[in-house]
């Protein structure tokens, strides 16, 4: 069995295609739940945004000699809340800074709130092909308890006016696993879901994370502690009922028609390389992770200026105080071995035994035999042709697998 220390390390070079993420970290209001890096009430800071996060697309662009993007992600926070003309700019700028694969995914998440006719015409037409749709929940009270802006009503209306201004490929966000939630809500949720024909379905379990307003009432008793095991019945139940209407789960999480997989997050799940822009956005590129300082305000007063290529290499070149770029970490061969199967066991699809072979120059069965021995045999995971994959049980027991394949090291 070789040591992890030992093992190749081939990961994918950025000038063969990458996955481009912007991050919009504003928010008209910010839900109770969410601890990203998302803001309310500093629309004034917008405009110096987009100038910041233009500067800086084109300073990577710059670096890394315009490398192909495959797929393109407008994230947040709620990119919708942007004015129309600025998606528009920042969308030019990418197409200008590099080399955009014609049949690109270029995807939008979008908040029901937002949709208008106009809006959604506009979208279109600088080249949005793709919207992530944040409905949550189609129960008026469940949307009321999450801090939503949007009614039920209203999100299957923004879905269908997508729809009418020429949107082929619709994905819709919805949340189990809430408090006071039951199980006939979260069917009537997904009913109303699949009866507008989304084209693709992310479903997420609600985490309290530390330091949200809602991790507050649930420590003061205004909400109960989630109940995992009822989250678990709901997670089954919409396995079953989005398997009936012909949605093929390809992702822990996300199910989706055939052929209308997210191609963007599908980069992030095999562990291939992508970029990422703006405040406290992540990138995995040229055999590193690394992340832009946090603060709207801090980065644009940072990314004032363009950056021109300078001899240096391009994450160095964009570390602060020159550049955005806060924190760098290397990342060894036990790191993206671990990371690799970590993400890539996520997927239906397993970890492809041909695919770790080319990255890391030996086989699963080498590296990881005991561990697959282990799970094989309690049941958490199944050998399926080229890979390893979890079992249906494993899905719920995701976590437990992913700890198998972090080493000491």
């Amino acid at each position: 069995m070789p040591e992890l220390a030992e093992i190749e390390h081939n990961p994918p070079l950025y000038n063969s295609g990458i996955g481009l993420y912007l991050h919009v970290p504003f928010c008209e209001t910010k839900c109770p739940y969410c601890d990203f890096n998302t803001y309310s009430g500093i629309e004034d800071q917008i405009p110096g945004y987009v100038r910041a996060v233009e500067n800086e697309l084109r300073g990577w662009g710059n670096l890394l000699s315009h490398p192909p993007v495959r797929t393109i992600f407008l994230g947040g926070g709620t990119p919708s809340y942007l004015p129309a003309d600025d998606i528009e700019s920042i969308l030019t700028t990418i197409r200008r800074s590099y080399e955009v694969d014609n049949f690109a995914e270029i995807t939008m998440e979008c908040n029901p709130g937002d949709v208008t006719p106009e809006r959604a015409a506009s979208w279109i037409g600088s080249g949005v092909n793709r919207i992530s749709m944040g409905a949550q929940s189609f129960d008026d009270g469940l949307l009321k308890l999450l801090g939503r802006r949007h009614t039920a009503v209203e999100a299957s209306n923004a879905f269908q006016t997508l729809r009418g201004a020429g949107f082929l490929n619709q994905s819709l966000d919805l949340m189990y696993g809430l408090p006071h939630q039951s199980l006939g809500q979260w069917t009537d949720s997904l009913d109303t879901a699949l009866s507008i024909d989304p084209d693709h379905i992310s479903l997420y379990g609600l985490q309290i994370e530390k330091g949200t307003p809602l991790a507050v009432d649930v420590a003061t008793g205004r909400y109960p502690v989630p109940d995992d095991d009822l989250a678990a019945d709901m997670y089954e139940e919409a396995q079953r009922r989005l398997a009936a209407k012909g949605f093929a789960q390809y992702e822990i999480s996300n199910w989706a028609k055939a052929g209308m997989e997210s191609r963007h997050n599908l980069i992030y799940w095999r562990n291939e390389p992508y970029l990422g822009v703006g405040p406290g956005a992540h990138s995995w590129l040229a055999g590193r992770r690394f992340a832009n300082l946090k603060s709207p305000r801090r980065y644009v007063a940072i990314v004032a200026d363009e950056y021109r290529p300078n001899g240096l290499d391009p994450v160095t070149a964009m570390r602060m105080p020159a550049g955005p770029v806060e924190q760098v970490d290397v990342t060894t061969p036990a790191i993206d071995v671990a990371e690799t199967m970590m993400m890539g066991m996520r997927l239906n699809e397993g970890v492809t035994m041909s695919r770790f072979v080319k990255r890391f120059g030996t086989s699963l069965g080498d590296v990881f035999p005991n561990e697959i021995s282990r799970l094989l045999g309690i049941g958490l995971i199944e050998v399926t042709g080229d890979a390893i994959r979890l079992s249906e049980r494993g899905r719920l027991l995701g976590n437990e697998v992913f700890a198998e394949f972090i080493g000491d090291e």
